[in-house]
């Protein structure tokens, strides 16, 4: 997430308790299940009956109804149109994904999240009243990569193209040594805004605190100069 999906974010309903999912494969489901965790309303639909009674038999929504999303009566009739947001699961065919879409925001729905395959299926969402469009496979690839490279890092938030926030272990090279000591913002340009000590962070350390290697460590700055740091 950056700082584009926060306008987003900032307008859902902090008392909304329901949410409806279309689209029951593996990231549909995963959102189910997550919000049922949470404890969260969950309605879940799908045109193939067989996800339908696979949500149901994992008690991973409170509601499941087969049905067609292109077909603005069946949505209409299911309730959906009611809820504050619905998350579009619909991935891999594009087509359907658009019209459930539209079909969203011409019955009134205020928020739509929904998954993209392509660039051209995110402009199309988007074209269409789609408010927030995530790529799960993309994101998940590039964290991968991340981790693969930057075992270190724990954490990312992305400010923008070039500039994160990141939580990431300190590095050898640092312990024992205080934060006055290490000069982080004079040799990497980087502003140190929390460490973590007996499994809790210390927000603004103190200059006079020493870190310790396999503790971790919260930075914002510059991508290039993150990747500065010896980790």
């Amino acid at each position: 997430m950056n700082l584009s999906s926060l306008g987003f974010f900032r307008s859902l309903r902090k008392d909304n308790h329901q949410f409806a999912v279309i689209g029951l494969g593996r990231f549909g489901r995963a959102v189910c299940a997550t919000l049922h965790r949470l404890g969260y309303e969950v309605l879940a639909a799908d045109v193939e009956e067989k996800n339908v009674n696979q949500v149901m038999s994992e008690h991973i929504a409170a509601h499941a109804v087969q049905l067609d999303s292109t077909n603005s009566v069946a949505l209409k009739e299911a309730g959906i149109y009611e809820f504050d947001t619905v998350i579009v699961a619909i991935g891999n065919y594009i087509q359907e994904s658009v019209i459930t879409t539209l079909n969203l925001k011409e019955g009134g729905v205020p928020h739509i999240v929904a998954k993209a395959s392509t660039d051209v299926h995110c402009k199309l969402l988007h074209r269409v009243g789609a408010d927030h469009v995530v790529f799960p496979e993309y994101e998940a690839g590039c964290e991968l990569a991340r981790a693969l490279t930057k075992p270190a890092i724990l954490d990312r938030f992305d400010l923008d193209p070039d500039h994160s926030i990141v939580e990431a272990i300190v590095p050898d090279e640092f312990h024992g040594k205080t934060i006055g000591e290490l000069q982080i913002r004079n040799r990497y340009g980087l502003n140190l805004l929390a460490v973590s000590q007996d499994g809790k962070f210390e927000i603004n350390p103190d200059p006079r605190k020493r870190l310790e290697k396999g503790s971790a460590m919260v930075v914002i700055g510059c991508n290039k100069d993150i990747n500065r740091l010896p980790i």
